[in-house]
């Protein structure tokens, strides 16, 4: 047991029980989420409800919707002035609802649910208010886990707007100190955006926008490299280098590079919305309000994929992608698609807008004139969105994409090499390119070479590879075959992995005396860099360790290891189900 409760630690005193307290908070939330739900969605989010979670001016190092590899940004990042530890501040009354730490991601977060229907969240904090620190610390002994996600009842911690609910940190998935900081409409989960919600965060600069590119959509996105269009600053907005454009296609869409700054501050943070007209008639527009982590990896939907993996300028849509389902676009019947057949010149204005109104345009003509086009890229057999589609693969090789697994048609080529390499037990399978995206139901199946053993078949993984990226999947079999889901196209192969993980202690050695230390460190190898479970017991007891960003594993000494002589026993088990296990002694 730890030496004080949690009970003993609430922040706030009041003259209900435990029972009223619950009540009240269940009786108040419910009402408020229901007179919420009839406002949502819509651009009415009440102003002034919620305050800034920091105490010094705001700075913002990221916003919503920003575009990140794989994901929208899904709330703001405030900047801690490249410090940790400072105070984090409820943004209003309610109660903490959830918690989750985790050594990627949030690392340490907290949800408080609020009584007026929505959710604030605050993510890579250092530590939490001491009565919650210590309940966590329980919770996660009785489960065992340092990982955990944490449903909490609603009478157990109410805060007050202003409280202090923690310190700001560098955990989880976070590259500097700063505090993420989110609002979502508890109901649902989906994320809005806060600039919406009247924070002070001053902005009076309008988005800057760098350059368009235009698209031949008679062709898939991916098969094509576009037309870079350079865009500079004139005295009424931006203007591009040659108007009209003369283009040789009848159906051109377009995407832009731009950027938002904030009032003081340089960051290139990202735009709230874009908004494309054809001879003036609103064509297509999206826009950064409300978006669900269920749908951020869409974000390959809405950005020009190849180019960004060819290490491009990232390039955001003004056109719907047929695969992009639940997007963030509005639109007419034709999807941003622009059709020139009539041949005549259209006069196109794309707007790049912030969350606080300010716009910046750009205006040029394009003209189809017929002549040869660029050539499609593509090879292999054609995939298309919203379908199953089965890939011709080989005598030991098939694989499918599932119906929500691309976003635009393409050929997908699919080629079978053999390895060299005396742990792999199988051809080398290569689905497809890198650069198509993929949103999810990839399952790809392959035969070993020579018949395994059932000891050595529940040591194999599934190993997908391209250029310097890598990742192990443990496989189930079907059958002859190994079968396995990923996100991704590449080099497929199978490998067999008997080779257990290494336990490597870190300024300790087995049998020392560690009474004037202030923690215990370990790091694990394993020859695939993937591993799976990390286990540690003192005395026969679960001990915590934690992983921040899955580096070392930590246990600062505390109340769970007293002075004198102790046993520490570690394991580690890799994808493939290999076990690594060191006894250590030492004395405190």
């Amino acid at each position: 047991m730890l030496n004080q409760s949690w009970v003993d630690l609430l922040p706030h005193k009041y003259e209900f029980d435990l029972l009223m307290r619950g009540i009240f908070f269940l009786l108040l939330t419910t009402a408020a989420s229901q007179a919420f739900s009839q406002n949502f969605p819509g651009e009415k989010f009440p102003k002034g409800y919620f305050r800034k979670p920091l105490d010094i001016p705001a700075s913002l190092a990221g916003n919503f919707g920003e575009l990140r590899p794989n994901h929208y940004h899904m709330g703001l990042d405030f900047k801690t002035n490249r410090v940790e530890n400072l105070p984090v501040h409820a943004a209003a009354d309610g109660h903490v609802a959830r918690i989750k730490i985790e050594p990627f991601g949030f690392g340490r977060a907290i949800y408080i649910d609020h009584p007026n229907g929505y959710t604030t969240v605050y993510a890579h904090l250092n530590s939490f208010f001491p009565a919650l620190e210590t309940y966590v610390k329980e919770q996660q002994y009785k489960q065992e886990s340092w990982s955990v996600y944490l449903e909490i009842p609603a009478w157990l911690f109410p805060v007050k707007k202003g409280d202090i609910i923690a310190h700001s940190g560098n955990t989880g998935g976070s590259q500097g100190p700063h505090l993420h900081f989110e609002i979502r409409e508890s109901a649902t989960d989906i994320n809005l955006n806060p600039m919406l919600f009247g924070l002070d965060i001053p902005d009076k600069t309008a988005p800057a926008i760098l350059r368009l590119a235009i698209y031949d959509r008679n062709k898939s996105t991916y098969e094509q490299s576009p037309v870079m269009m350079p865009v500079k600053k004139a005295a009424n907005g931006y203007v591009v280098s040659a108007s009209p454009v003369m283009v040789h296609t009848d159906k051109v869409s377009f995407a832009m590079t731009s950027y938002d700054t904030q009032s003081g501050s340089a960051n290139q943070n990202g735009i709230y919305g874009g908004i494309l007209y054809d001879n003036d008639v609103e064509m297509t527009r999206f826009e950064m309000k409300a978006i669900s982590y269920e749908y951020t990896r869409y974000i390959n939907a809405h950005i020009d994929y190849k180019t960004k993996a060819g290490n491009g300028p990232y390039l955001q849509h003004l056109s719907e992608l047929p695969g992009y389902i639940n997007s963030i676009y509005t639109k007419d019947k034709s999807s941003g698609v622009v059709d020139l057949s009539d041949r005549q010149v259209h006069h196109i204005r794309i707007a790049s807008k912030d969350a606080y109104g300010n716009v910046s345009e750009v205006k040029f003509a394009v003209k189809y004139v017929p002549g040869v086009s660029q050539p499609a890229t593509g090879k292999g057999k054609m995939f298309y969105p919203l379908m199953v589609n089965v890939g011709e693969g080989s005598e030991d090789c098939d694989y499918y994409i599932g119906e929500k697994g691309l976003y635009d048609s393409v050929h997908i080529l699919y080629s079978r090499q053999p390895s060299n390499n005396p742990a792999v037990v199988s051809a080398v399978h290569t689905i497809g390119a890198a650069y198509i995206p993929v949103q999810e139901g990839l399952v790809v199946r392959i035969k070993p070479v020579q018949p395994l053993t059932p000891e050595a078949k529940n040591r194999v993984v599934m190993q997908r590879f391209t250029g310097s990226k890598k990742e192990v999947v443990k496989v189930e079999w079907q059958g002859e075959y190994a079968m396995a889901k990923f996100r991704e196209l590449g080099n497929f192969q199978l490998a067999l992995d008997e080779t257990p993980p290494e336990i490597i202690p870190v300024g300790f050695k087995d049998s020392s005396d560690v009474s004037k230390a202030a923690k215990l460190v370990f790091t694990v190898k394993d020859n695939f860099d993937q591993f799976r479970r990390f286990r540690a017991e003192l005395d026969g007891k679960w001990l915590c360790f934690s992983n921040d960003k899955g580096r070392n594993f930590v246990y600062v000494f505390d109340e769970q290891c007293l002075p004198g002589a102790h046993r520490l026993k570690i394991s580690v088990s890799d994808e493939a189900g290999n076990i690594a296990t060191r006894v250590f002694t030492f004395t405190r």
